[in-house]
């Protein structure tokens, strides 16, 4: 199934590492069959239900999947998404798994998110992981599951409590489809990031909150560069739909960077093909997702785990 063509390639065993050609950051990471084969074999008798209700048994699946990479597949990722000029990268595998599809898709998602950190809780979908569908027609309160506008730039977390250092997204399911591209962007390619990081505002919390569908039923205070990596660089933590300015202000300084973002041209579209993974440094990359073509039937589903880095010796 892997798709995505690509540069400067490094084999390892059971994987592949490649720069994406449309952009340079982003890491294209292809499992081989053989490694989908073992991985199947080794993780076959932990179902879907023993990964929700077991957490440490998601580490052994997370193991089972190093292992037949040759212990590398870990040590690769964890380069990649703490490393400030990568960050990203899209993980695709060849062949064909013979589990239902969606089961596999869950375990795998699930081992490469704990390879690199634990999830939050998702407290839209009640799991460590959130499912939602996008369709034609939609009247929720988000922008999430709106098929005909841009989803504009933006990093998730904004509005929660718990640090959200990574985002994964999985596509499980797509018909009838045209469009949809991912969009993303790293901060240190955005143009106008020194005037707003430089801002009399750029340290001032600001208030965030989120709609009913979230379930989410506090509110949060912290600037929009809420902090610094260990080089001085900063991170970052911006929605438009969830931030709530409390005077003309911040009202103005955030409606400024959002139309700033949204012009920014070295924005690139990704395309993520079924049972693909895009996965982010939520603090380095925003992301978001171009409009659809209209379809009656149109259906997407997606997979969605957010969470923290922990250190792999720890």
């Amino acid at each position: 199934m892997s798709t995505a063509s690509s540069v400067l390639s490094h084999s390892h065993q059971g994987f592949s590492q490649t720069n994406h050609t449309a952009n340079k950051r982003l890491q294209h990471i292809v499992l081989s069959e053989q490694a989908i084969e073992a991985f199947e074999a080794k993780s076959k008798n932990w179902d879907v239900q023993a990964i929700e209700y077991k957490p440490f048994v998601r580490f052994a699946v997370a193991d089972a999947l190093n292992q037949v990479c040759g212990g590398e597949l870990m040590t690769v990722l964890n380069s990649i998404i703490r490393h400030r000029e990568q960050g990203a990268f899209l993980l695709e595998y060849e062949g064909v798994s013979e589990m239902e599809a969606n089961d596999f898709h869950i375990k795998l998602s699930t081992a490469i998110s704990h390879l690199i950190g634990v999830p939050n809780f998702d407290a839209m979908y009640g799991k460590f992981y959130a499912r939602f569908t996008v369709r034609n027609v939609d009247d929720s309160d988000s922008y999430l599951r709106k098929a005909h506008r841009r989803m504009e730039l933006h990093n998730d977390g904004t509005y929660v409590k718990e640090r959200t250092d990574y985002v994964l997204m999985m596509k499980l399911k797509e018909l009838n489809m045209q469009g949809g591209d991912s969009l993303i962007l790293h901060i240190d390619d955005w143009q106008d990031i020194e005037h707003f990081y430089r801002h009399p505002l750029a340290k001032h919390e600001i208030q965030w909150a989120s709609p009913p569908s979230k379930q989410v039923d506090y509110k949060v205070h912290h600037p929009v560069f809420f902090e610094e990596d260990e080089n001085g660089k900063p991170h970052m933590l911006f929605i438009d739909q969830f931030c709530e300015p409390q005077n003309m202000q911040q009202g103005l300084y955030l409606h400024q960077i959002g139309e700033s973002l949204e012009t920014e041209e070295n924005c690139s579209a990704i395309k993520v093909p079924v049972g693909a993974m895009l996965v982010l440094h939520n603090h380095r990359w925003l992301h978001g997702r171009d409009k659809f073509v209209a379809h009656p039937e149109l259906e997407r589903e997606l997979l969605r785990q957010r969470g923290h880095f922990y250190e792999p010796n720890a």
